[in-house]
């Protein structure tokens, strides 16, 4: 997770006077840093908000277009992603040459257009089409919000603003799960097929054209946003200079230089991409399972699950955010190395609760374990987010943070492509999913634990070494 600015990647690393001037330059108005904050809280609300009540219609999906678990694990997962490989690392390029609110705000308009348009789909190709378009659309969200927020707000207010950027995930997490049952159970109520727009769909696709309406609106704000300055001066470290040839400037567009200075700090770096990305493929890809486990296997309906699951997340995310920013700023007074340490125990504790959720023999305990896991989830995310901006160059930040954030969008998507090809290939049969849960969990997240310990020392070193230079 740890970048040096020194890193052989393109020009040398700022001098004392160079980096003295970008720390002189004046912070902008907190007001408007908390407005920017505000919208990109909301954006995040819409997006988990969608993603939520668009797995809460897998068993629709699945019944409707005729599909199986494999096919309907690819639709909830890695047909979101696709775009993402092409073109995720481009757009954060984007975020780091032009004004991020301009970014953020057409990546949110698309998603939004998008999932509205997944309403009228009439196959399973269109409906895989509207995913794909959606991934695209919200790829430079992540490094986007980030960028921008790491210059609108001091250092020390990093911790408690990637806190509260959590707080758009959790309500939408949990606001989706109880909205997506009471939603689902409306339109149980229409017929199965209906009119909209002279077009015969399915009533449950209403539900897609009524979460898409909000991101436009999240656009709209996001123009009403003040763009902070970067926090360094125009003419340091710049990665293309601008009398470079075309073909030079389209190459920065591929992330390379950046996963060149990746690689330089490889030793740091890959042990905490490898953590995230194998507890991503558990994390992402259980919630996509979560209705088809429980109704399969406790006979429950989508509003029941709802109406438990839905206050149950939000409860444990909130006091995730809460005991998380207390233990991790614990952690960050005794150990250099703080972050990552109070990473690497929280790892180990959603492990237990992660291949614990599968074995209840009730529902209730069942979703109590799938809590915990969000519980421990949003405990360690502000840490690792606050970690790979503390140490990641304003010039390159964006496609840094979006490198870090592809191995957990990209393996959390297959994630559910995951579970449900173990269903089909391995288990064999759809009524015994926990078993494929259970395989899961207890194969990817004892690894992702296990890589997150051994990042521990040579992020503290890195650490270290960068504030022996000042940074």
């Amino acid at each position: 997770m740890a970048l040096s600015p020194g890193a052989p990647v393109n020009s040398e690393a700022p001098t004392g006077e160079e980096a003295g001037g970008a720390a002189q330059m004046p912070w902008p108005s907190e007001g408007k840093g908390w407005f920017a904050l505000f919208v990109i809280v909301l954006t995040m609300f819409i997006t988990f908000f969608d993603s939520t009540v668009f797995a809460m219609l897998a068993e629709k999906m699945k019944g409707s277009f005729g599909l199986s678990d494999t096919a309907l694990g690819f639709l909830l997962g890695p047909a979101s992603v696709v775009a993402f490989v092409f073109v995720g690392i481009p757009l954060s390029r984007l975020v780091d040459i032009y004004p991020r609110k301009l970014v953020l705000a057409g990546g949110i308009a698309v998603v939004g257009l998008i999932t509205a348009l997944g309403g009228l789909a009439q196959s399973f190709s269109q409906l895989v089409g509207t995913r794909l378009f959606v991934g695209a659309g919200g790829a430079a969200h992540g490094p986007g919000s980030y960028s921008l927020l790491s210059d609108a707000f001091r250092p020390i207010r990093l911790p408690l603003v990637f806190a509260l950027v959590q707080v758009g995930f959790v309500f939408g997490s949990s606001l989706g799960t109880w909205g997506g049952g009471q939603l689902i159970a409306w339109t149980d109520t229409m017929p199965e097929q209906i009119a909209f727009l002279g077009v015969e769909i399915f009533s449950w696709q209403l539900i897609l054209l009524i979460i898409g309406a909000p991101g436009l609106v999240a656009a709209l704000l996001f123009l009403m946003v003040r763009e902070p300055p970067r926090r360094l001066p125009p003419d340091t470290n710049r990665l293309v200079p601008p009398d470079a040839p075309l073909g030079r400037k389209l190459l920065a567009f591929t992330g390379l230089d950046a996963l060149k200075a990746i690689n330089a700090r490889g030793a740091v770096y890959w042990p905490l991409f490898f953590a995230l990305a194998m507890s991503a493929i558990e994390s992402q890809g259980l919630p996509a399972w979560r209705v088809p486990f429980i109704t399969r296997t406790y006979g429950w309906t989508a509003d029941e699950i709802g109406n438990l699951l839905g206050p149950l997340i939000f409860v444990a995310s909130i006091c995730g955010i809460l005991a998380g920013g207390i233990f991790v700023s614990w952690m960050n007074r005794k150990y250099i190395d703080g972050n990552i340490r109070a990473c690497a125990i929280i790892f180990t504790f959603t492990t237990v609760f992660a291949i614990a959720a599968p074995l209840m023999p009730t529902g209730e305990l069942a979703l109590t374990c799938m809590a915990l896991t969000s519980f421990c989830g949003l405990a360690g995310a502000p840490a690792q987010n606050a970690a790979i901006q503390r140490i990641a160059p304003n010039e390159m930040r964006g496609q840094v943070t979006a490198f870090y954030l592809f191995m957990f969008t990209f393996f959390g998507a297959m994630g559910s492509f995951v579970i449900g090809t173990v269903s089909d290939v391995i288990v064999g049969d759809p009524a015994k999913l926990w078993e494929a849960l259970l395989i899961v969990a207890g194969v990817f997240m004892p690894l992702a634990t296990i890589f997150m310990w051994r990042a521990i020392k040579p992020y503290g070193e890195e650490v270290a070494r960068l504030q022996e230079r000042g940074l």
